[in-house]
C-alpha cells in the first residue's frame, strides 16, 4: 500500500484530503507544517506529498526545497494545494520542485486522477 503525506496546518483540509486518499486504498500520514513533515519523512517511504504553502514554522516552499535536497526524496511527486492563486506563487512552487500546483479546494475527482497518474503508475 502506497503512503501519501498530507502537509497542511488545517485539520479540516488534512481530513478532507485524507478521506479522498483513504477511499483509494492509500495510507495517509499527516503533518501540520513543513518541519514536522521533514521529520516524519526521514524514516518512511512516501509515494506522494500534498503540501500547503502557508504554514507556521516552515512553509510549503521551504519544505519542498529541503525535501528535494534529500537523495531518498529528490524525485517523490509533490502537489502544492493552496489558497495562493497568483502566477508568481505557481512559478515559485515549480522552482522549488513541485510537480503540480492546484488551488483549494481541489475537487475529489481531480485529486484522484493526479494520484492515479503519480502513484498508481
Amino acid at each position: 500500500m502506497a503512503t501519501v503525506m498530507v502537509v497542511d496546518d488545517s485539520k479540516t483540509v488534512r481530513n478532507y484530503h485524507g478521506s479522498i486518499l483513504k477511499s483509494m486504498g492509500l495510507e495517509v500520514i499527516e503533518a501540520e507544517n513543513g518541519m514536522e513533515a521533514l521529520e516524519k519523512s526521514l524514516d518512511r517511504s512516501v509515494a506522494l506529498y500534498l503540501v500547503d504553502v502557508n504554514m507556521p514554522i516552515m512553509d510549503g516552499y521551504s519544505f519542498v526545497a529541503d525535501l528535494r535536497k534529500q537523495k531518498s526524496h529528490a524525485t517523490v511527486p509533490v502537489i502544492m494545494i493552496t489558497t495562493q492563486a497568483k502566477e508568481e506563487d505557481k512559478v515559485q512552487a515549480y522552482e522549488v520542485g513541485a510537480n503540480l500546483f492546484e488551488t483549494k479546494p481541489i475537487k475529489p475527482d481531480l485529486l484522484q486522477a493526479y494520484v492515479q497518474i503519480l502513484v498508481n503508475k
